[in-house]
């Protein structure tokens, strides 16, 4: 009864979004929402990009492990990820008309840029949609008692979004996230009210969590555990501000004041509701110690699914299924859409640029079918690593990569595209010296990487200017 509930709520998302897709006429709309997306649904496709898989499932599990500090990466760092992204970046963006953030790599810093920086932001993704579609398959599985193993969950899961995405493009993604959100924060309200009394009291949930010292959030004084701390703080507050989700939904509001206040209404509301899947588990470990003790040992993860189905009442379970599927299908079908629509934009066109918009919608449709079905790979040959570190490890590369020449590009009018080559080329060298070797043990590889990036750009924007004014000072004492 609940998988068929499953079901039908799959298809009645499916039949939303088709009916959106009725909306799209040419590829700016299946791209950005023609720019007509108004601040509410700005605020609830921004949350919805962020609250997925991992926020039910990753981070209650990090958080029973090693508490807050466990989780400065995401919740706290995608959140401020969002706030940043509101107030220093979607001005700025929005004022300039793109259609993809690729594109303001080319306007500022030539082709070349365009196509690296494109290529850094679709290879990101795939750790992150992978571990969406890891969750359908775990839902599935969960759901059908084994019957459906993962891997034909996560085939059912793909199918289930590329039946609106695939036509609708971001016009469906932001209806259906604006109704899938609701459900998500409904659900998962009544389901934390319900699991507080089963577990005797909210004060009593509170109380266990601060007696295991889950409310520990800064690090050990030593150098190494502060860096490491830093490096995970920044590693999606700053990785996933280059990124064409995010942009997506600056450039699909109706107006400068939606773009701007919408990212950061979203961030803020983010980390506030992550902390409800972290109250239903330490609830969990009231309600159910040594099946959450065995869980904690063998897959946190399931923690919170098997409170549910053993636990709860079926009016919960539905509701529980219903968020948890909302938070990743609204997530996933960001994910997907936002490479495919980078790679039609910023390197099919470079081969096609003569194509009219109707052939561009085309290929844009065919890219998201054909991502998604790498995607799907990706994720059956990745069983077994967390979720949160499927997404979290995405977010390393645009970080060293795209983050530098992004900001700098923005706020230094001295930037150069050869700084922003050498920024690129340094921060991924660094970043894999140190991802790859044992220095990376003693040294975070995304900071490594940050900080070569950082070197990278002054000194390919000013080491030339340098340079030129020697010789014009030895020219002018020769001269004289």
């Amino acid at each position: 009864m609940l998988l068929t509930l499953v079901i039908v709520y799959l298809l009645v998302t499916i039949a939303i979004g088709l009916m959106a897709a009725k909306r799209v006429q040419n590829s700016a709309d299946f791209a950005i929402a023609g720019r007509h997306l108004p601040l509410a649904m700005i605020v609830t496709t921004t949350f919805a990009t962020w609250f997925g898989s991992e926020t039910v499932l990753g981070i209650p599990a990090k958080f029973v492990n090693g508490g807050l500090h466990g989780v400065v990466e995401d919740p706290f760092g995608a959140g401020f990820c969002l706030i940043l992204v509101g107030l220093f970046f979607a001005g700025k963006l929005y004022r300039m008309t793109l259609l993809t953030i690729s594109d303001y790599y080319r306007e500022r810093y030539g082709r070349t840029v365009e196509v690296v920086c494109s290529l850094i932001i679709m290879v990101s993704y795939l750790g992150w949609v992978s571990a969406q579609v890891t969750a359908l398959g775990l839902v599935f599985n969960v759901l059908s008692n084994d019957v459906i193993s993962i891997p034909v969950g996560m085939v059912i899961g793909v199918v289930s979004i590329l039946a609106y995405t695939l036509f609708g493009g971001m016009w469906s993604v932001a209806i259906t996230d604006f109704i899938q959100m609701i459900i998500l924060v409904v659900g998962l309200s009544i389901l934390a009210v319900f699991a507080a009394d089963q577990a005797g009291g909210a004060d009593k949930v509170v109380a266990l969590a601060i007696s295991q010292d889950m409310f520990k959030f800064w690090p050990e004084p030593h150098f190494k555990d502060l860096v490491f701390f830093l490096a995970a703080a920044i590693t999606i507050m700053f990785g996933s501000i280059p990124q064409q989700d995010v942009f997506q939904r600056v450039m699909s509001a109706n107006s400068v004041k939606a773009a701007t206040h919408g990212p950061v209404i979203g961030g803020i509301c983010y980390i506030l509701f992550a902390f409800v899947p972290m109250f239903l588990v330490v609830s969990a470990m009231i309600i159910m110690p040594e099946k959450a003790t065995a869980l904690m040992a063998e897959d946190p993860q399931k923690v919170l699914p098997t409170l549910v189905m053993e636990h709860m009442p079926f009016v919960m379970q539905v509701l529980f299924f219903g968020a948890l599927l909302s938070a990743i299908k609204s997530c996933a079908s960001a994910t997907l859409l936002a490479p495919s629509v980078t790679f039609t934009e910023n390197i099919w066109r470079q081969f096609h640029p003569h194509q009219s918009d109707q052939q561009e919608l085309r290929a844009m449709r065919v890219t998201v079918l054909v991502f998604s079905g790498l995607v799907l790979c990706y994720a059956i040959a990745m069983q077994g690593t967390s979720i949160y570190e499927m997404v979290s490890g995405a977010y390393q590369v645009p970080l060293v990569g795209a983050f530098v020449p992004l900001v700098f590009g923005l706020y230094w009018p001295r930037a150069s595209t050869q700084g922003a080559v050498f920024a690129i080329v340094l921060g991924l060298l660094t970043w894999g010296l140190f991802m790859f070797t044992p220095a990376g043990e003693e040294f975070p590889a995304q900071l490594a990487g940050l900080m070569a990036s950082l070197v990278g750009m002054l000194g390919g924007s000013l080491g030339p200017q340098a340079i030129r004014n020697t010789h014009a000072s030895h020219h002018k004492i020769a001269t004289v």
